[in-house]
């Protein structure tokens, strides 16, 4: 019996990096697992993994910019499997660059897949939740914005700041209704959103892992057993928090 054997678990942004290490765990722990982002081809590839492992998953469609399509991810999950137990809002988009030369669309699409994708997320996934009598929801955040700032990522720190602003509201608002919402908030780790200019993966992590006091980066799993622990019973008594995975460089 794995932690969430029996529970249904919706994981956005699961066709790569942190999201599809998170699909992979949870369906490894006995998890029912609703696979949801733009791409099918990638979220395809994550169900063949799940399902190669012994795992049951379900690919959605979804754009969590996109109020309809939020609602289908939750309302596939129930018609599905349900109910939905659990919940990792992981898309996200980057939209790098210096702050003067972002233009309005640049903008609005950070904001509307990091700031409001996760406001819709939740809208829906505790609706669901209050229904079925309790849930649990992990969010994406970043130690850019929250903790530290960096050049060329001031929108995006502003919109994983406002993430938390939104988790933390949230909790306290569904404190009494067993519905826990937390946050992860990663530091450099390998996964494809780090890429900037590097030709390889390893130019990337040597680049990374230099400006590490742990010298190195994490992975995505690391990152997915945060998850899976805010998710699970262990963490019964955890809500409104945030899990710092940066190996030291915020301090």
């Amino acid at each position: 019996m794995g932690r969430f054997t029996g529970k249904t678990v919706l994981v956005s942004g699961a066709g790569t990096g942190l999201g599809r290490a998170a699909a992979l765990a949870f369906a490894a722990e006995g998890a029912a697992v609703v696979l949801a982002g733009r791409t099918v081809r990638t979220l395809e590839d994550t169900l063949s993994l799940v399902e190669a492992a012994g795992g049951t998953a379900l690919v959605v469609r979804a754009d969590v910019g996109v109020e309809d399509d939020v609602r289908r991810a939750v309302d596939a999950s129930v018609a599905r499997y349900g109910r939905l137990d659990v919940a990792f809002n992981n898309a996200g988009v980057l939209g790098a660059g210096p702050l003067v030369d972002l233009d309005a669309a640049t903008v609005d699409a950070v904001l509307a897949t990091n700031v409001r994708g996760t406001w819709l997320a939740m809208k829906y996934q505790i609706r669901q939740m209050l229904a079925q009598g309790g849930g649990a929801i992990v969010n994406m955040s970043s130690t850019l914005g929250a903790y530290k700032v960096r050049p060329n990522t001031v929108v995006y720190g502003a919109a994983k700041a406002a993430v938390l602003a939104l988790t933390r509201g949230a909790a306290l608002e569904h404190a009494a209704s067993n519905i826990r919402i937390n946050a992860v908030s990663p530091g450099a780790v390998a996964a494809p959103m780090s890429m900037t200019d590097e030709t390889s993966e390893q130019e990337r992590d040597r680049r990374l892992a230099a400006l590490m006091p742990v010298g190195r980066i994490g992975s995505a799993e690391e990152v997915a057993e945060a998850v899976l622990w805010l998710a699970s019973d262990a963490a019964s008594y955890v809500t409104g928090r945030d899990i710092v995975l940066d190996g030291g460089s915020a301090l």
